[in-house]
């Protein structure tokens, strides 16, 4: 927090689609936001109309939607008319394969227009949506099918012949898998469907309550989380991009988080199609270069990324900025893990103007706090709550909840319930829902403290889940993929800092009687996780012990594991079993 307050230039201010903040946030109103958006006759509601078919409507059809990158190099125009054509083409699949409103359709794509295709023509169906990260092992994948009970999948050839097809048995409710290229046993082939399916299609008006999206996100137990979100998430999702990422019709825009992911749903996909921008697609991984490329070349206006990428754009260093031109970016904004400040004042040496980071979850379904284009901003805080929004922090006391004033107090962030991107349930948990509500507050979860200008400032997690280059990732599944493996007697997961991607997934291994720790057997163990969990999941570090640090009642302690390895005060022992090291 000694970092200097970056301030804000009058002529992007004036220029912002949000001027005033604190005017902004004192009038606004969330049934202001909805009359931004359409809707559909008799109150109804379906974010395809309001990402693609509104737009066509108003005459602006023949704008590009969506610029796709090959890996080659190759770039492709989408149309928000092609677009729209396409989904309706997609839509009529589903439909004339007997798939009706309330299906849920999965995909296991990576960033081709055909995940994009699907991801509007889902829902413009009436179906509901879940996207799953292309690089997730087996294990991952069969569970957020299980627990969805998804009907439909869409992917393609490749990765359903190495992670799907020997899971059918185990997914009674798998009516359909939809191929993209290529064919397999059981399977149907999409793109000749795609071409015979009429490019007409009533969209389906939807309740605004009706369920649109499910995204999953990791627990420190147990499976899973399911997270539902409803087509009124659109009201949030067109506002914060209007507001948190000053997004303006016509923008060219760059989201570079993948669809399999809640960033790469609502701010890769609906928000800034909502707000009718051209958004740019890359099909790459990343790299230092290509990445300039894309910024120079695009003309990208707004770009949203993540604290891993600037900080390898950071390593490479001021050289390999040379030669490009940035002029077009007005807007550069970050989330999926803390951005450290150091990143922030760089992003305005090398730009000349901060990266803005803002604050939400998959719960949220939306931006709920950032640092707005018209802000002064202070390098590593999360900002300010969105218009619409109400946080705070709060303890925890005999009598409840306590909201605290004094500022620079640690305690909780929470958020008062009622924004339309709020999750609506976890699929099949409601006393697990419902945990997470007291006293009219929604516990986020995490620490937080408030300062006297009336910014947050991220502190840590109150729980121990893990977030490693933007993913989200629950010591549970890492650890029971490992324990699979027949030389391990038990495990325990925890994160540690790493300076590219926030945190590192390092696993503590136990061995059964009768197998020695040895390279051979770590390596054994790091290619097992890896093939269980893909390379985003599993640990990037193993290490063995004798015995791992738990309670009398059996609960090994990840919390003592992290102290240590921190080198962080053990904190209360007293139920602590004796372990050896």
């Amino acid at each position: 927090m000694a970092h200097d307050t970056i301030r804000k230039s009058t002529a992007t201010s004036k220029a912002a689609n949000m001027a005033d903040y604190a005017a902004t946030y004192d009038s606004f109103r969330w049934e202001d936001a909805r009359r931004l958006i359409d809707g559909l006759p008799g109150g109804h509601l379906n974010i395809a109309h309001e990402a693609i078919e509104r737009h066509v409507a108003a005459g602006h059809g023949a704008q590009v939607a969506l610029r796709w990158i090959a890996k080659s190099g190759e770039r492709t125009d989408y149309t928000y008319l092609e677009l729209s054509q396409l989904t309706n083409r997609f839509a009529n699949v589903l439909r004339n394969h007997g798939i009706e409103k309330g299906a849920r359709v999965y995909s296991l794509l990576g960033r081709t227009p055909d995940l994009y295709i699907a991801v509007l023509g889902t829902l413009k169906a009436g179906c509901v949506f879940c996207p799953l990260f292309s690089a997730f092992g087996p294990e991952p994948i069969r569970a957020r099918m299980e627990i969805g009970g998804a009907n439909v999948l869409i992917t393609t050839a490749r990765l359903y012949k190495r992670k799907v097809s020997a899971l059918r048995d185990l997914l009674p409710d798998l009516r359909h898998v939809f191929l993209s290229d290529g064919t397999a046993e059981d399977t149907d082939a999409l793109s000749p469907l795609i071409k015979a399916a009429s490019p007409e299609f009533t969209t389906e008006p939807m309740h605004p309550e009706d369920t649109a999206l499910l995204h999953f996100t990791s627990g420190t137990t147990g499976k899973p989380k399911g997270v539902v979100h409803v087509h009124d998430a659109v009201v949030a999702h067109h506002m914060t991009g209007c507001l948190a990422l000053d997004l303006k019709p016509g923008n060219t825009y760059w989201c570079t988080a993948d669809p399999g992911w809640v960033t790469g749903t609502s701010y890769g996909i609906i928000a800034p199609l909502t707000n009718r921008v051209t958004m740019i697609v890359d099909e790459a991984e990343f790299d230092v270069t290509r990445w300039y490329d894309i910024l120079d070349r695009e003309s990208v206006n707004v770009w949203y990324t993540a604290p891993t990428a600037i900080r390898m754009l950071m390593k490479a260093g001021i050289e390999a900025t040379k030669g490009h031109d940035f002029s077009s970016l007005r807007f550069m904004a970050s989330v999926g893990e803390p951005l450290n400040p150091e990143a922030v004042i760089w992003g305005n040496d090398v730009f000349g103007m901060p990266f803005h980071d803002n604050w939400w979850q998959t719960e949220t379904g939306g931006i709920m706090i950032a640092n707005f284009a018209a802000m002064d901003v202070k390098p590593g805080s999360m900002g300010k709550p969105l218009p619409g929004i109400k946080a705070g922090i709060v303890e925890v006391t005999e009598d409840g909840l306590c909201e605290v004033s004094e500022p620079l107090v640690v305690g909780e962030l929470a958020l008062r319930p009622g924004w339309p991107s709020m999750m609506r349930g976890y699929l099949h948990e409601e006393a697990r829902y419902e945990k997470c509500f007291r006293d009219g507050w929604y516990l986020t979860g995490d620490l937080a403290m408030r300062d006297s200008d009336g910014y947050f400032w991220f502190v840590g997690r109150s729980n121990d889940l893990i977030k490693s280059a933007g993913h989200l990732i629950g010591p549970f599944e890492v650890e029971s993929a490992l324990m699979e493996h027949e030389a391990v007697a038990e495990v325990a997961v925890i994160g540690v800092p790493d300076e590219t991607a926030g945190e590192r997934v390092k696993a503590f291994v136990a061995l059964k009687p009768g197998y020695a720790p040895t390279e051979e057997l770590m390596l054994e163990l790091s290619g097992h996780a890896r093939k269980r969990l893909g390379p985003a999941v599993a640990p990037k570090e193993i290490a063995f012990r004798k015995n791992l640090p738990k309670t009398r009642s059996g609960k090994i302690m990840r919390r003592l594991l992290r102290a240590r390895e921190l080198g962080l005060p053990e904190g209360d022992i007293s139920t602590l079993e004796s372990d050896e090291q």
